[in-house]
């Protein structure tokens, strides 16, 4: 018996797949890379696999996967994001998530003796507040404002340009009007910034400059 709530960025859209007829949705959603929750002990590594299959043939990546108790259901709450930051044809929306939950749950069902019984299923995508923590974090963020704190030192703001893909790469960031070239390894946590007035152009012309250079050098 599932109870499935697919989590849109605004409102609410659940599909019912209870015999109760009630659908719980949740709307929050922190991504990060993907991880398992502590409240599923091995269920969480047993279905990892199994959730990041389907959620990766619907066109999308697993960003985090958490399964705890909630009273005699199991709560099973699933992150997604697009498999490509650069392409907004494939982003995550209202659409996408209630077609995930479907298809997720469906999944699940064929392995209710993994659950243990009834579970209710929460997808979702991630907050503007989650931490950058993947390349392709840095890259779909390209031109926003970020705050990093570093493994050592202050914290600072920074406008983000061209990342690396590759996790041993780094970032260049316009800190104070001047490009630093920051490592990934250097970041102890990183979040996108609100902004309430368009970027200043001129930090975003010394980024696409710096950005046109860095091709002319890998040329």
């Amino acid at each position: 018996m599932t109870t499935v709530g697919a989590v849109p960025p605004t409102g609410r859209q659940p599909q019912d797949r209870s015999e109760q007829g009630a659908a719980e949705v949740a709307n929050q959603g922190q991504g990060d890379t993907p991880t398992t929750g502590g409240g599923g002990g091995g269920i969480d590594t047993a279905l990892r696999p199994v959730v990041a299959d389907a959620v990766g043939a619907a066109g999308f990546e697993l960003e985090e996967l958490d399964v705890s108790t909630a009273g005699r259901r199991r709560l099973v709450r699933v992150i997604i994001d697009s498999l490509d930051g650069d392409n907004s044809a494939n982003a995550v929306g209202l659409d996408e998530v209630a077609r995930v939950s479907r298809e997720l749950a469906a999944v699940l069902d064929e392995h209710d003796a993994v659950l243990g019984g009834p579970y209710t299923l929460e997808v979702t995508s991630p907050g503007t507040d989650r931490p950058l923590t993947r390349p392709r974090h840095w890259k779909r963020n390209r031109l926003r404002l970020v705050k990093v704190r570093p493994v050592e030192g202050a914290e600072y703001l920074g406008r983000v340009g061209d990342a690396d893909a590759e996790e041993t790469g780094g970032v260049t960031l316009l800190v104070d009007g001047a490009p630093r070239r920051v490592g990934y390894a250097e970041v102890a946590h990183a979040v996108v910034e609100v902004e309430f007035k368009q970027p200043p152009a001129a930090e975003l012309a010394m980024l696409d400059g710096r950005a046109s250079e860095d091709e002319e050098d890998a040329r």
